[in-house]
């Protein structure tokens, strides 16, 4: 397996505790039979399989467990072959699971799921990328009923809700331009996945002086984004932070607590061979960078309430347009 070199680095590599900071990746694809794609990853990352369910398989690799999954837990649950069941019946199950086997791997998502690997391995899954475009996997261009992301969990420097809102303004003041980079598809347009933060709740952040403590700041969020369908879902790492207090505005199964952010935004567009795994994340080490930039980060928030009011700029430039021009003037693109 080559060495890609393209994945740029924050200026912040390691938590306050020492340790190399880490982040998670989740990869959604198409156009490779699920068997196909287990075997490919396993042989790419020089690691070996186990199903462990169902279209559910972990591979043990030297960059830890990856998970490939089929993402859909009615197919994955589904089973006309029980042993309870008639055998005419089963024989007839088995015909039908094929057909259904055949369809599902060509509509819906297979999924490779990453440990959290520290920010320097991330080389390798550029290279992965490559490779499985290589072999035929497809992103969401490919049909207007795929809508494929590719996710990163990235762990912070720490969790104390200072560094916390650093970064979830520099996101919110960055959605734009992010989004315009890395929302190519018309499928993931119209799903609900990845709306972004609510107005109101977007203004609040952004007002001078906000400094809440954790329990204020997930309230402030959670009365206005309960939900996991957000581009920056917040959501597992509330529930990490104070369970019982996200249990008092949602509670769903399909949460699941960790330490790091949920950035889904962006489309896997892994058939084009201009895209690369590495232009998402360098796009989000510019979030990284802005939220570690004090001056910087206050200048933008300034720049983005005055972008709420009325006056003859806002009427001839969007804050799209604003939001980029800033970015190239300070050198962070």
């Amino acid at each position: 397996m080559s060495k890609a070199t393209s994945c740029k680095m924050p200026d912040i590599l390691n938590t306050t505790d020492g340790q190399e900071r880490r982040v998670g990746v989740e990869i959604e694809l198409s156009g490779l039979g699920y068997e196909q794609l287990v075997s490919l990853t396993a042989k790419l990352l020089g690691g070996t399989s186990s199903l462990e369910s169902r279209y559910v398989s972990k591979l043990e690799t030297p960059l830890g467990p990856f998970v490939i999954e089929l993402d859909s837990d009615p197919v994955k649950d589904l089973d006309l072959t029980d042993d309870s069941m008639p055998e005419a019946l089963r024989e007839l199950g088995g015909h039908a699971m094929d057909v259904i086997d055949a369809a599902a791997e060509r509509i819906v998502p297979l999924e490779i799921v990453s440990p959290p690997m520290p920010f320097s391995q991330l080389p390798k899954i550029e290279t992965l990328v490559r490779e499985l475009r290589e072999a035929g996997a497809l992103g969401s261009r490919e049909a207007i009923y795929f809508a494929f992301g590719l996710q990163l969990n990235p762990e912070l420097p720490d969790l104390g809700p200072g560094t916390l809102v650093r970064y979830i303004q520099a996101f919110a003041a960055l959605y734009e331009w992010l989004k315009a980079r890395h929302q190519l598809d018309i499928s993931r347009k119209f799903t609900p996945y990845i709306e972004p933060w609510s107005g109101r709740y977007t203004d609040l952040l952004m007002r001078e002086g906000y400094a809440p403590d954790q329990h204020r700041m997930m309230v402030d969020y959670l009365e206005t984004n309960p939900t996991r369908n957000r581009a920056m879902d917040l959501l597992p790492l509330f529930a990490y932070l104070d369970k019982p207090l996200l249990d008092q505005y949602v509670t769903d199964p399909r949460i699941k607590a960790r330490p790091t952010l949920h950035y889904r935004l962006p489309d896997c567009d892994i058939d084009n061979p201009e895209w690369n795994f590495s232009d998402v994340w360098n796009d989000w080490v510019v979030v990284e960078q802005v939220a570690n930039n004090a001056n910087d980060l206050a200048e933008l928030r300034s720049l983005f309430r005055e972008s709420r009011g009325i006056s003859l700029h806002n009427l001839t430039h969007s804050w799209l347009e604003t939001s980029e021009n800033w970015l190239h003037s300070k050198g962070y693109v």
